[in-house]
């Protein structure tokens, strides 16, 4: 029977990291869609180069400092409990790499190549799981302390902070440090142009793989199949209903809104989506949608950053929100299962925002100056397909 259990959990595990890991593809058609067609293989190959890269950077490096796991271990020793802390690895891997992912759809159409891969390695191995285990693994004692003031610890199920609040306001410092694409805007700060995107069908390819694969991502959050929950996926599914018919409204029936607004409801949803009530979750999802639409247009309008995919805004605020709204609706005073504190999500959020900010900011700033993390102004005008990989997306 516990030969049982141990192979139920390792296989359980697995598939959640084969569902994240096909989110990959997701972020990869997410771009490859919502970039001008002379950046397409550009979108492609980053997604790729950059997973390999962060595999390499949590095996040997962030992996240990999250968890402590010895891979220089003998491999019979690796093997116990039918590899359960093998998968373990691959499961919260793609959520590391997921960090490159979301960062790349904010710098896409402008950003060197390898100079990004040097990024990615960095962020893996040394800032994503040094807060990664302060939160998922009790490291250095930040969550006892929470606890100590708010009388919980803080709540982040599946990582609307410690995933996407993380890669996106990381993104935040890469865009504002990259500066945006040439024409975008005007000497007087008025837009200069649109480009939109240059394919809706590989646009909504992208997020229906996102959206799929995110019910591995929340539900195998568990990591162990005695601890699955329906709640989980009833809640995901809402809030990304929630977050999808809120985009389609505030959007205008704009498909680059109503694509990206299920994700922005899943997004939120990761903290607290094993705590929280189904209706709650309609309403977090309905909240980041709308959070969406109305940061994203304001942050290209008003605030001229370039930030082509809108992941500050997806993922750094309705991180951020989903964060805080744990606290909220995860109450049994809102029908929640409880256990939760709003001062110890409003706190916990805080640090995760004010932690990757400065990442980015630090980052990005050094390797700036080192090496600079632009192309050439030749080279974005003729895009990243042949400047980086001398091949275009077509033929013609």
């Amino acid at each position: 029977m516990e030969a049982l259990q141990t192979g139920s959990d390792t296989l359980f595990v697995l598939i959640g990291a084969i569902l994240v890991l096909f989110m990959h593809a997701g972020f990869a058609f997410l771009e490859v869609g919502t970039v001008r067609e002379k950046n397409q293989v550009n979108a492609l190959s980053k997604i790729f180069a950059d997973f390999g890269i962060s595999t390499i950077a949590y095996f040997f490096i962030g992996y240990q400092l999250a968890y402590g796991m010895d891979f220089f271990a003998a491999a019979s020793d690796l093997t116990g409990n039918n590899g359960y802390e093998l998968v373990k690895f691959f499961f919260l891997l793609t959520f590391a790499a997921a960090i490159p992912a979301i960062i790349s759809g904010g710098i896409a159409e402008r950003a060197k190549f390898y100079p990004q891969l040097i990024a990615s390695f960095i962020i893996v191995a040394l800032a994503y799981p040094f807060f990664e285990g302060l939160i998922w693994n009790g490291n250095h004692g930040f969550q006892s302390w929470i606890a100590s003031v708010a009388g919980a610890e803080f709540h982040d199920f599946a990582g609307s902070i410690v995933v996407h609040g993380m890669g996106g306001w990381i993104a935040l410092g890469a865009v504002v440090l990259l500066g945006a694409r040439q024409g975008r805007y005007r000497a007087d700060g008025s837009i200069g142009a649109s480009f939109a995107p240059s394919s809706i069908p590989f646009l909504a390819l992208g997020a229906w793989i996102l959206t799929v694969g995110w019910f591995g991502f929340n539900v195998m959050s568990a990591q162990a199949v005695g601890d699955i929950s329906g709640l989980v996926a009833m809640n995901s599914l809402m809030a990304m209903v929630g977050g999808l018919l809120a985009a389609l409204v505030a959007g205008k029936n704009d498909p680059g809104f109503l694509h990206n607004g299920p994700l922005a409801g899943l997004v939120a949803v990761c903290a607290g989506s094993d705590v929280m009530h189904p209706m709650g979750s309609l309403i977090v999802g309905a909240v980041a949608g709308l959070l969406f639409v109305w940061f994203f247009t304001i942050a290209q309008n008003k605030w001229k950053i370039d930030d082509v995919l809108g992941v500050w805004p997806l993922h750094g605020i309705c991180g951020a929100w989903g964060g805080i709204a744990c606290g909220i609706f995860g109450q049994e005073s809102m029908k929640g299962l409880g256990g939760v504190s709003f001062t110890a999500q409003l706190i916990g959020s805080l640090a995760g925002i004010v932690f990757a900010t400065i990442v980015g900011f630090i980052v990005y700033g050094v390797i700036k100056a080192l090496s600079g993390i632009r192309l050439s102004e030749e080279e974005e005008f003729n895009g990243a397909d042949l400047s980086i990989h001398q091949i275009s997306a077509s033929s013609k």
